[in-house]
């Protein structure tokens, strides 16, 4: 890391500042499994207060245990119960399907490079690429991620380099160029310089 964090310094000033600022890299990773990908589905467009509360709910529901059978056991209408919208539902039990009959098996996925691991997720419906690269980040743990997308990278970008306008996401791939092969560990100093309390 020590290797990383070096080469952002000396490749991006910009970068280098926000570091100093930030402090140590302190990522918290998650188990690379069925569980953390339901969770990301529930997390989707929600504070993250409201989706603690509806994940925890659902949880309960299968008895602590999330599985691809324990949330097929649970009929669509006692899960929309649970305060998850009509669309969630059918995300969570295609994700369910498609791991139960073993077209996404999490087992493998830590073998594959990420543009396979982005192209077997992105089968699932509601799982789209913005969802992989969080799962690239903190489940499977790699280094060279950059959600170009994501909204947080691309505010922080427009404040860190003074920007007018917000940077689009071809523009954040641009940047990440002289980031690389540690666009993970830039995108995380990226998301600490905004909110620096995130549980990132």
């Amino acid at each position: 890391m020590k290797h990383a964090i070096l080469h952002l310094q000396k490749s991006d000033p910009v970068l280098s500042e926000i570091i100093q600022r930030v402090g140590d890299y302190r990522i918290e990773f998650r188990d690379p499994g069925f569980e953390t990908l339901v969770k990301s589905i529930v997390f989707q467009q929600l504070s993250g207060r409201v989706a603690n509360v509806i994940f925890g709910r659902l949880a309960a529901a299968v008895g602590g245990k999330l599985t691809p059978e324990s949330i097929l056991k649970l009929r669509p209408s006692r899960m929309r119960a649970l305060g998850l919208s009509t669309q969630k539902t059918a995300y969570i039990r295609d994700l369910a399907r498609h791991t139960r009959d073993g077209s996404v098996a999490f087992d493998e996925l830590a073998t594959l490079p990420d543009s396979e691991v982005i192209e077997r997720l992105t089968r699932v419906k509601g799982i789209g690429e913005w969802t992989v690269h969080m799962f690239l980040i903190f489940a499977l743990r790699r280094t060279d991620v950059l959600p170009a997308g994501d909204l947080g990278i691309r505010n922080a970008i427009r404040k860190a380099y003074s920007l007018s306008g917000m940077p689009t996401p071809a523009e954040v791939e641009a940047m990440g160029e002289r980031w690389r092969p540690y666009c993970t560990v830039a995108s995380w100093y990226l998301w600490r310089s905004i909110e620096p309390n995130a549980n990132l």
